[in-house]
């Protein structure tokens, strides 16, 4: 029998915090990571609260709040009216114990759930490990990973949306890409003297644009797209005129760094190969707007953790696997990527200056009635797959 239990591709936040809840199962553990450390440049930085309780069963939920910060208060911003249209999380306090979303950047979320696995026995993370090759057979997976094979019962394809894991099992990925380029920057910059929420959701077809607090030391962060045919390289070239737009008032600001990405909306055609697995954005890729990418990764990772552990510990029939990879793959093409595609709509795309209208009334109407938000607001329990349990049934 192989040392380890399940390889994991990719040590990013999907990927530790699968390994995390699986070594906590009893299960030996090994990730590889291509990057010689933690990617740190700007992606997801929002938890919504349908996941905080997961975290807080991992033991991690209280230090990524100590790290960054819960938040409540969220804003539409019209552009071209100058509306503002505010909705907070309060409501949700008769709902759950986490009527809130916390703030953190995805890699600060990595590197706490690096620290906690470290602590546990059969668990290891390799870096600057580059996976380049897989075979599998009725017992068990041998990965070339760097200058040695590692032969595991189970991998587990975390590696983002240019997955090696994918591509070596040479399943398509369904889908297109925006014609837009997003630019997320994170700067610091007194938002909130301005009256700005820490959430601002900018409508506009030009200037649309996702303005967030990162943490308490003043770091902003501020997503826009344009053109992708625009020259990538000179993207950064750009910034002060989106900036002159983009920020209110006239105080200087400071740049901390910027990533200049393609949008897409795409899926593998399967999540599971034999006894190897697919989660995260090595599943499946989304516009970010409204945070459902990594927020559906999260998803995946926490029911896989317990289908998986169900099989190899518990001794499930596999069979179970492919419950979990069929529903998780509804999940994400029904309803995730629809949703992420009508957010890209509404805040960044639309011309139409009679649906923006109508667009807008509708958020008012939707914020002022408590149950159409509710409602609203619950939307990210429908990424959320069934127990282990209900699977079985």
């Amino acid at each position: 029998m192989p040392d380890i239990n399940v390889l994991i591709a990719g040590a990013g936040p999907v990927g530790l915090i699968t390994a995390l809840g699986l070594a906590q199962r009893g299960l030996a553990v090994t990730v590889v990571e291509s990057e010689p450390a933690i990617v740190d440049s700007p992606r997801a930085m929002v938890y919504h609260w349908t996941v905080l309780e997961h975290l807080d069963r991992l033991g991690i939920l209280s230090e990524a709040e100590e790290r960054g910060f819960r938040k409540q208060d969220y804003s539409y911003l019209v552009f071209e009216t100058g509306e503002w249209i505010p909705f907070s999380l309060e409501l949700l306090a008769e709902d759950t114990d986490y009527p809130y979303n916390v703030h953190l950047g995805q890699h600060e979320l990595a590197a706490i759930a690096l620290r906690h696995l470290e602590r546990l026995p059969g668990a290891q993370v390799l870096f600057d490990t580059r996976l380049t090759g897989l075979r599998q057979d009725a017992t068990g997976v041998t990965a070339t990973a760097g200058d040695r094979e590692l032969r595991a019962e189970w991998l587990i394809g975390a590696d983002g949306a240019r997955s090696a894991v994918r591509s070596l099992l040479g399943l398509g990925f369904d889908g297109f890409t925006w014609p837009e380029r997003f630019v997320a920057t994170n700067v610091f910059y007194d938002f909130e003297a301005h009256g700005y929420a820490r959430s601002v959701l900018q409508i506009d077809p030009v200037h649309g644009a996702i303005i967030a607090k990162i943490d308490d030391r003043g770091l902003w962060r501020v997503t826009y797209s344009e053109p992708a045919d625009l020259p990538e390289e000179t993207v950064e070239e750009r910034l002060a005129e989106h900036y002159e737009v983009l920020l209110p008032g006239d105080e200087s600001w400071e740049l901390d760094r910027l990533t200049p990405y393609k949008m897409h909306q795409r899926s593998a055609e399967s999540y599971r190969v034999g006894r190897v697995l697919l989660a995260g954005d090595a599943a499946h890729a989304t516009n970010p707007t409204g945070g459902l990418g990594l927020t559906s990764g999260m998803f995946d990772s926490f029911a896989l953790q317990e289908a998986l552990a169900a099989v190899a510990v518990d001794g499930a029939g596999a069979a179970l696997l492919d419950d979990w990879a069929q529903e998780r793959r509804w999940i994400f093409t029904e309803i995730a990527s629809p949703q992420a595609t009508e957010n890209k709509r509404l805040i960044y795309s639309e011309p139409d200056p009679e649906r923006r209208r109508r667009d807008v009334e509708a958020i008012k109407a939707g914020v002022a009635d408590r149950e159409a938000l509710r409602e609203r607001l619950h939307f990210t329990r429908r990424l959320e797959s069934r127990s282990t349990a209900a699977l079985r049934g």
